[in-house]
């Protein structure tokens, strides 16, 4: 077999590939004999037909098999032969092809870039330093009793944190408009989930009462045929409903699964989810800069197979995620392509540091992890025993703590400052990082 190789751009190869006769020849036969054993010819016992009919009937769609089977088996013998590393399936060029003489084919394809990870020393990462305080649980005790709030219908008027059931038809330049009109629709008074001067207007009105609403939808309103005009509502209020806050007694306890302890117990249990969301958010926050400084400093160039399966796998996300009858090859790639070249360059440099440095997932940090989330479960032996018992599962757990063993590495030689930080800011989801 000869082969030959042409470098056409930073990850593009172009390789020639030449098959003797003598290789086809043998597989074409292999075939042949295979189909002579088993074909059914009138006149002729099962694998008593003269090899010159099975030659005459079979040989073009055996020859064609294995011509197939070559070009993949040969490729294969080519790219390691030349020690390549393609990122992706080839393009298939054969050139002419004649009975008892050699193929000749060109595969061109892309490889992935050889470099050596470097740079740590230049990579700055902020590490946040936080604690849960007495006033940061007493915070976190309002919020979820915020987050189970129940209204109770009231007769008086309606006043900011009101919850209202209001029917309404929303009108522009005398014309009612698609999506302008709901009846029973449950409105907090202030929340803004209306447009501007909405909810404002209602504020005073009692149930039973009926209000026109001069508002003007705001410039950059989602619809375009809406943004920056003039339009009326008419609303009907039905009902009013004031906020009732629950207590922190045991009904409340038990909605989060404790049973037990009451206030002083529950508190525990608040604190302990707290403290582990603060030391979830700190280490995403120091490996989100990790990455980022891994990829600054090593810049590489993403092969186009590989951006091109990530693109399509962000496609199939967001269709599971927003739901609806859509093929996911009708988003536009451009929709996906920022976010899909991130992800393939920081798995090009993080497998190289798990490659130089010759890391492995440390299983005593595995199950750290598992049992770590399954502290946040009422069964949480249950929970652990479910993770071993499912290797993908495993795996993925295992992949995340090798990602943080990478984190690790770099964290030895980066510059590294701690920073003395509140528990809000430390659980502040930070902005998203922004592709080049």
């Amino acid at each position: 077999m000869q082969v030959s190789v042409e470098t056409t751009s930073a990850l593009e190869r172009r390789m020639t590939v030449g098959v003797p006769a003598e290789r086809i020849e043998t597989e074409v036969n292999k075939r042949l004999k295979q189909t002579a054993l088993r074909a059914k010819i009138p006149g002729f016992r099962p694998g008593k037909v003269p090899m010159s009919i099975i030659r005459q009937r079979y040989e073009d769609s055996a020859r064609q098999e294995a011509l197939g089977d070559l070009i993949q088996a040969t490729f294969y013998e080519a790219v390691m032969q030349e020690k390549l590393n393609p990122a992706g399936a080839p393009s298939v060029e054969p050139k002419g092809f004649e009975k008892g003489q050699a193929l000749e084919y060109v595969a061109t394809f892309e490889v992935f870039p050889e470099f050596q990870v470097a740079g740590f020393e230049s990579i700055a990462v902020e590490r946040m330093q936080a604690d849960v305080s007495d006033a940061d649980v007493d915070n976190m005790l309002e919020i979820l009793r915020k987050q189970n709030t129940r209204f109770d219908a009231v007769e008086r008027a309606a006043q900011n944190g009101d919850q209202l059931n209001i029917d309404f038809v929303g009108k522009v330049d005398g014309e009612a408009f698609a999506g302008g009109s709901a009846k029973g629709t449950l409105l907090v008074l202030g929340s803004g989930r209306m447009i501007p001067g909405f909810e404002d207007g209602l504020v005073g009105a009692k149930a039973g009462e009926e209000r026109v609403l001069s508002v003007t939808f705001p410039e950059d309103y989602q619809n375009l045929d809406l943004a920056g005009k003039a339009a009326e509502f008419a609303v009907t209020v039905n009902a009013v409903a004031e906020a009732k806050l629950p207590e922190l007694n045991e009904e409340f306890f038990a909605l989060f699964g404790v049973k037990e302890g009451g206030i002083d117990g529950f508190r525990a249990e608040v604190r302990k989810n707290m403290e582990r969301e603060l030391r979830q958010a700190i280490k995403t926050k120091v490996k989100n800069q990790v990455m980022e400084g891994l990829l600054a400093a090593n810049p590489i160039e993403a092969p186009k197979a590989l951006l091109g399966n990530e693109v399509n796998r962000l496609r199939v996300q967001a269709v599971q995620q927003f739901g609806g009858n859509i093929n996911p090859e009708q988003l536009p790639a451009e929709l996906f392509e920022e976010q899909a070249k991130r992800r393939v360059l920081l798995g090009l440099v993080v497998a190289e540091v798990v490659k130089q440095f010759e890391i492995k997932p440390d299983e005593a940090r595995v199950r750290e992890l598992i049992e770590e989330m399954a502290s946040a479960y009422q069964e949480p032996e249950q929970v652990v025993a479910w993770y071993y018992k499912n290797p993908q599962q495993l795996d993925e757990v295992r992949s995340v703590v090798l990602e943080e063993q990478v984190v690790d590495t770099v964290l030895q030689k980066a510059n590294v400052t701690d920073k003395q930080v509140s528990y809000e800011e430390a659980v502040k989801p930070a902005e998203a990082p922004k592709a080049e």
